[in-house]
Formats: C-alpha cells, sequence, structure tokens
C-alpha cells in the first residue's frame, strides 16, 4: 500500500491543531539556496500549548522566483493561508537582520505589518553577536589584519598534505595536540572561537612548522606567515582573543537555543559586558587562570615559545641597527593602548549599540520580579506601550490587573521572570483568569522569536535530505521529506494507523480508459 504518501499529514495534523490553539505564535523566515541553485523561503513556527510550554516546529519550505520583499510576503500570506495559521494570533516575526527583511519603506516586516499591526519583527541575535565581533575588529587596524592571517594559516596548511605532515611532526615531537589549524568564516558563529581555542594550545608547533618551512623548502609564504607570527603583538592577541572569545561564544550558543526568548538579551549581554570590562580593568594585573596572566611566562619558556624570536613588529621592520630594543613592559603597556583596549572598548560599544536598544522588547520587563521595586509610572508607561502594540482593548484593563499583579509579584519574589510568564500564560494556572490581559502579554513575551536559528538547521538539514544526488527534489517532496525528518517521531512511535485511516478514507476507484461509461 502507498500510504507512507500521508506520513507528512499525520506528523503535521496535531501540530497544526496545536497552533490553532496557541494564544499567541510567532514566525521565523529566512531564505537560501540549495543545491540545485533554487531560492527556498523557510518558514519556522513557535506556539504554546494550554500549559504553558513552548514548541518550536518547522512550517514549511516554499521555492520563490526571487528574493524581492513583494515575493516573498506573497510567499508567507501563501503559506498561512494554505496551512490555516490565524494571523489574528501571529505576533512576532523573526528574521535575519537583511535589508530585505527589515526595510524601513518597503521590508518584509514592514509589509507585513500594514496587513498586521500588532506584529512585531525582531532581528536575529546571534546574528547581530557576529555583527558586533565583526565591527569591534574592523575599528582596530591590527585585530582586522590579525583575523585575516588567521584564514592564511588555515588555507596555507589546509591545501597541502605535505605542510599538514609537517605541522603534524611538530605538534607530536612538542608534545602537544594533534591540530588542525581551524577556518575562520563570518557564515559560522564560533568558528574564531575555535580557531583561537586550537591555535593557542599549539602555537609553538605551528610557528616550528612555519619555521621548517621556511628554512628547508625556502617557502616566500611560510616566511611571511612566520614573520607576522613571532611578533609580540601576535601572540598578546591571540592569548587576548582566548580569554574574550569564550565570554561571546558563551552568548553565542545562548541565542542558538531552539526556545530562546527576550531574556537571554536582558539577562547574558549585560553579563558578557560586564566580563569584558573586567579584562580591560584588570590592566597589569590580569587575574590568575586567565591566558594573559601567562603570557610573558609562556614567552620566557625555553621549551615553548622562548624558542623563538618573538619581538615587538616595529622592531622586525626597521632596517637600522643599535637601536636600544624595548622592555616586556614597554611592549605590553604599548599593546594594551594600541590594541587592547581599543579592541574592548569598540567591542563594548558595538554590544550596547546592537543589544540595549530594546525598543518594545523592553517593555516586557514589567512582568519580572524586578519591576516591583521601580516606580510605577514607569511600569504604567510600559503597560501602555504593551497594550497599545498588542491587545485590542483599553489600556485601563491591563492597568488594573497590574495593580493587583503586582501585590501577587511581592508574595512570589524568590521567583525568575522566566518561571513567571510561564505561570501566566499557561490556560490551566488560575493567573490566566484572574489576569487575561496580562497572561496574553506573557505568551507573546515568550513565543516571539529572537533570531532565526531555527531557520538555519532547517537550512542543514535540507543540505541532508537534497544532495548532488537528489537534487531534482523540490516543491512539496523536498518540503515532505523535511517535515518528516524535522518534525516527525522516532520510527518505532509512528501513528501508522492514522496513516492507514487516512489512505482508506480517499476514493479508491480507478477509472478505466475502456469502459462503457467513458465513451
Amino acid at each position: 500500500m502507498r500510504c507512507w504518501k500521508y506520513w507528512p499529514e499525520v506528523v503535521e495534523e496535531p501540530i497544526l491543531k496545536a497552533i490553532q490553539s496557541s494564544v499567541a505564535i510567532g514566525l521565523e523566515v529566512d531564505e537560501s539556496t540549495d543545491v540545485s541553485v533554487k531560492r527556498q523561503l523557510d518558514l519556522h513556527i513557535r506556539y504554546m500549548d494550554n500549559e504553558g510550554q513552548l514548541f518550536s516546529q518547522f512550517l514549511d519550505l516554499v521555492n520563490v522566483s526571487d528574493g524581492k520583499a513583494v515575493t516573498i510576503v506573497a510567499a508567507i500570506k501563501e503559506v498561512l493561508h494554505k496551512k490555516n495559521v490565524p494571523t489574528n494570533k501571529l505576533y512576532g516575526l523573526g528574521t535575519d537582520g537583511a535589508a530585505v527583511m527589515t526595510g524601513r519603506l518597503n521590508g518584509v516586516a514592514k509589509q507585513l505589518q500594514d496587513d498586521f499591526p500588532w506584529l512585531m519583527p525582531v532581528a536575529c541575535a546571534a546574528h547581530r553577536l557576529a555583527l558586533a565581533c565583526r565591527d569591534a575588529s574592523s575599528e582596530v587596524p591590527y585585530m582586522s589584519t590579525f583575523r585575516d592571517h588567521l584564514q592564511q594559516l588555515h588555507q596555507y596548511f589546509q591545501n597541502s598534505a605535505n605542510r599538514t605532515a609537517v605541522l603534524k611532526a611538530a605538534s607530536q615531537s612538542l608534545g602537544l595536540d594533534n591540530l588542525k589549524v581551524k577556518q575562520v568564516k563570518d557564515t559560522r558563529w564560533l568558528s574564531q572561537h575555535l580557531a583561537i581555542l586550537t591555535l593557542q594550545k599549539n602555537l609553538s608547533a605551528v610557528m616550528t612548522a612555519l619555521a621548517e618551512e621556511t628554512e628547508v623548502h625556502k617557502c616566500p609564504v611560510a616566511k611571511g606567515l612566520y614573520g607576522f607570527c613571532c611578533t609580540y603583538r601576535f601572540v598578546a592577541s591571540v592569548y587576548l582573543q582566548a580569554d574574550v572569545l569564550p565570554h561571546l561564544a558563551r552568548l553565542s550558543r545562548i541565542f542558538q537555543r531552539e526556545k530562546v526568548n527576550f531574556l537571554a538579551i536582558k539577562e547574558q549581554v549585560p553579563v558578557t559586558m560586564a566580563c569584558l570590562k573586567n579584562i580591560k580593568d584588570a590592566g597589569d594585573t590580569q587575574p590568575p587562570g586567565s591566558f594573559l596572566a601567562q603570557l610573558h611566562s609562556d614567552l620566557d619558556n625555553p621549551a615553548g615559545l622562548g624558542a623563538f624570536n618573538i619581538v615587538d613588529e616595529e622592531e622586525r621592520e626597521r632596517r637600522g641597527r643599535g637601536q636600544v630594543k624595548p622592555t616586556r613592559e614597554v611592549l605590553w603597556s604599548r599593546y594594551r593602548t594600541q590594541v587592547m583596549e581599543p579592541y574592548l572598548d569598540g567591542l563594548q560599544d558595538s554590544l550596547d549599540r546592537r543589544f540595549q536598544n530594546l525598543n518594545i522588547m523592553g517593555a516586557f520587563h514589567v512582568l519580572g520580579p524586578q519591576a516591583v521595586k521601580e516606580d510605577d509610572s514607569i511600569n504604567f508607561e510600559s503597560i501602555k506601550t504593551l497594550s497599545t502594540k498588542f491587545l485590542q482593548q483599553p489600556d485601563s484593563h491591563a492597568l488594573q490587573e497590574w495593580s493587583s499583579f503586582k501585590e501577587h509579584m511581592l508574595a512570589f519574589k524568590d521567583m525568575d521572570q522566566l518561571t513567571i510568564m510561564s505561570k501566566l500564560a499557561s490556560q490551566h494556572d488560575e493567573w490566566c483568569q484572574i489576569y487575561p490581559s496580562l497572561s496574553k502579554l506573557a505568551a507573546i513575551a515568550l513565543t516571539v522569536p529572537i533570531s532565526s536559528v531555527n531557520c538555519e538547521r532547517d537550512f542543514s538539514t535540507m543540505n541532508r535530505v537534497k544532495t548532488d544526488l537528489r537534487n531534482r527534489l523540490q516543491g512539496d517532496h523536498l518540503a515532505a521529506c523535511m517535515l518528516l525528518s524535522i518534525n516527525g517521531p522516532p520510527l518505532s512511535e509512528f501513528p501508522y494507523d492514522r496513516a492507514l485511516d487516512l489512505f482508506f478514507q480517499k476514493p479508491r476507484k480507478i477509472k478505466c480508459v475502456h469502459s462503457k461509461a467513458n465513451k
């Protein structure tokens, strides 16, 4: 029997029912190109059940003829209509922040807001973090050059099996990890962290391999890379990045969670900025255990970096002789003022600029325990902002509920904001009956997506499903394969009986070409 054709319908059926009964819905949208160079638009949906539990599911994949905003908007509306998604409950739109999505005059979000005024677009937090890191590196010339040389190191060893073998032999002789120089890519959010993590552990092996390629094989590329790497600024930058990037990588991992909400920005970004400020304020006395604290001891280690002629880059470029060699203290002071402090300042400024202006999302702080300590006028203003945007009723209802809800939070002051909002959003909790307006606002706050990382995961699934050998797979068939792969249960738990029921519900009469009825 060909009941397998109904497998996608079996998987999708309970999801669409849950979406229709959800109080609030959020949509993540992104576009990409598949292996057959066809433009695909991915839609991923967020919704809540009656118990206040958040779900994130793949909705559909649509082939679009071009990347224009009008085409994308038409495709989104078509999918929402086909899937019978209630647009009056659609409150959030997560995008990657591209101009076609967020354009102020004619972007996708603007056109959808014209039809759904309560819709709130949010640019992806993971993309914003990557842009903040890139901006900080671009503002300091040396850090931009440093990033380029990391990529050149990867390409130098990747393109030759002989060079990789030399690197492996050098790492083994020094008793270090069997390493590969990692690639740095803007599209991979954690790539620079992984590259620095590997390079810092095996820096002496990399320099040994470059020195051997320079002396034995007279390779000019290796000579140039060796000349750049054997400088105080390069080594110090590796150690600086080894201290800084774990904090940014931790923040990136939080933003890449499937069910992440705006609290990740509200709570985690200030923590990351405080950690960066502590590194800068530590100055000459970096805390024990940090990489910068062991920089000078590693440079003096004859079994490690001390075996190399690591000098200041200005000294290496100088033609004349007889000048006084700068001391270690001078090199560190110069590095701090010219590279380290401007880089950390730029990183903090970029994070503040891209994350602290939460606009309407910032008003949701009124549903947290910290609002009890604030002035009532500030809280009432936040309630008015949320009511004007999301609730189709007078502000007075939400304001009256807030006055009573504040007393409740005094009794539950040990709860965090996520727990409070989950209890408010649950249709089975008494708070939903007592505070219907605030309950709806809590559901909206939890379902509004702050990233489009789920769409990125969907594209990874698409690349696994549609390969070079299956490049003609497209349309509904491709979307069905992705639906089964992403949303489908394990084969042992699949409801085959439901698929059989759907199969037998369809008429099975086969028309005969030569029958009398057709003559």
